[in-house]
């Protein structure tokens, strides 16, 4: 009988590690680093409020009639701009046959291209800082916030609204000018984008780096100490952050991650989720204003437009459409230590801007507000528990902004709150499942895993780890 012969080597070329380890004991290392070598902490107020005052900020309202370069299209009634870029402002439709709502309509954002969200890296005294870029968004509260050294849609770095170059850009789109450490394509807000996704990058530069103006250098470890301040880093920022590598020295978890990818696969299985985009002009329980695109119960969010100036951005002045949430949001993840090792309860969420059915988001994700007139087992499940949380029991929070672009004055309460067996039990309830953050961190790699929301908190448990 012919053998089959035995395979031989092609060359001699030399195997890489598939997995590069020092990237998470470097990224660890600069989280331990609470003083930069280009900019201190004490130094970091200072230097953020000059760049407030180097330029001109302004946002105002105004009614739709004033919007330069958009309007209500004739037949749908949907919000689009002249040039067919950008985004659009559309009507959607969600069913998904479950309670407590079987079925919806609202308005959502349509925005097909990719954009980028890329952090510099670089050494600097044998430790690792991330560039960071002091950035305006008509959207932000406080206006001015930390960013990622580039944040910018695909009509952006192509210049379709004729405007500067982005700054950095060649360090994320051209071969050779950095070594790629993290490239995740992750979502945006489901609820209020359609199949929105951007490309999450962390790229260590090669050679040296020009500094241009509001930019700094900064360890983690400086941005984990911001992250415990309100409306300081952005959510762009903290979206990539979350997918930096970062160790994890855990015994053991609660469920296998065999276990964990099997619960989640089922969850996207078991959920028959239909998302139509209809017409603006045509959606139930929504009326349109002079100034507002809202719902007919005073409830969610309200399609506004602004008038923006803006010196430090690629173009300083323009009009646009946001969207304004009612009321500040409450997002909180329960932990517990189990087996000497924390844990924190994730939920499988459906909402109708996924590109999946469903991505695993907090234990709490809700805008209070919005639930005042339900009583007993009509309120989200935990709300309650997190809102009436002992000072004690809390172990992270702050007020953050979300993403600054395209939602005005919208801001969540992030929390980390820990919890016991009698409020929380092991036996978690359908849609709900105990991971640990490394867990977390390995689902991050994965796109369209974990949710934006999901993402800010493993961002901001990272940070709380290394402070103990």
């Amino acid at each position: 009988m012919p053998t089959t012969p035995a395979p031989r080597p092609d060359d001699d070329t030399p195997l890489r590690p598939r997995h590069d380890s020092s990237d998470a004991v470097r990224i660890a290392a600069s989280a331990a680093t609470t003083d930069g070598a280009k900019l201190s902490t004490a130094d970091f107020p200072g230097w953020f409020d000059s760049r407030r005052q180097a330029h001109r900020f302004r946002v105002e309202r105004i009614p739709f009639a004033e919007l330069d370069g958009w309007s209500f299209a004739p037949d749908t009634g949907n919000l689009v701009h002249r040039s067919g870029r950008f985004f659009s402002v559309e009507g959607l439709q969600v069913t998904t046959g479950e309670d407590p709502h079987p079925r919806w309509h609202q308005p959502i954002i349509k925005q097909p291209e990719v954009g980028i969200l890329g952090i510099l890296v670089k050494e600097f005294d044998g430790v690792l800082h991330f560039l960071m870029q002091a950035k305006m968004e008509p959207g932000n509260r406080n206006l001015l916030q930390l960013s990622p050294t580039v944040q910018a849609t695909r009509s952006n770095y192509t210049k379709v609204h004729q405007g500067a170059d982005v700054k950095y850009i060649e360090y994320f789109v051209e071969p050779g000018r950095g070594r790629v450490v993290a490239d995740v394509l992750q979502s945006e807000h489901g609820s209020w984008f359609f199949h929105k996704s951007n490309r999450n990058m962390i790229v260590e530069a090669v050679g040296d780096v020009p500094l241009h103006d509001d930019f700094c250098w900064l360890t983690l470890g400086q941005i984990g100490e911001l992250l415990l301040r309100d409306n300081v880093v952005n959510m762009d920022s903290r979206t990539v952050l979350a997918c930096a590598p970062f160790p994890r020295d855990e015994a053991g978890a609660l469920h296998t991650d065999v276990e964990v990818a099997s619960w989640f696969t089922a969850e996207r299985s078991r959920h028959d989720v239909h998302a139509e985009r209809v017409p603006l002009a045509s959606l139930p329980g929504w009326k349109q204003t002079a100034y507002t695109v809202e719902h007919e119960q005073g409830r969610y969010f309200d399609v506004v437009a602004v008038r923006v100036e803006a010196g430090s951005r690629e173009v300083s002045g323009w009009t646009q459409p946001l969207f304004e949430p009612r009321g500040v949001g409450v997002t909180a993840f329960l932990t517990r230590t189990i087996g000497g090792v924390r844990h924190v309860l994730v939920h499988a969420r459906v909402e109708g801007g996924f590109l999946d059915t469903v991505e695993l988001g907090p234990t709490v994700q809700y805008t209070p507000d919005n639930w005042d007139h339900l009583t007993g087992a009509d309120r989200p499940p935990f709300l309650d528990l997190v809102l009436s949380a002992a000072p004690e029991r809390v172990h992270y929070e702050a007020v953050h902004s979300e993403e600054g672009g395209r939602f005005l004055n919208a801001e969540s309460r992030y929390l980390l709150v820990d919890v016991d067996e009698e409020q929380a039990p092991l036996d978690a309830p359908a849609g709900y499942r105990w991971v640990t953050p490394g867990q977390l961190g390995d689902l991050v790699r994965h796109g369209h895993y974990l949710n934006v929301q999901a993402r800010t908190l493993l961002a901001c448990l990272n940070a709380t780890a290394v402070r103990g």
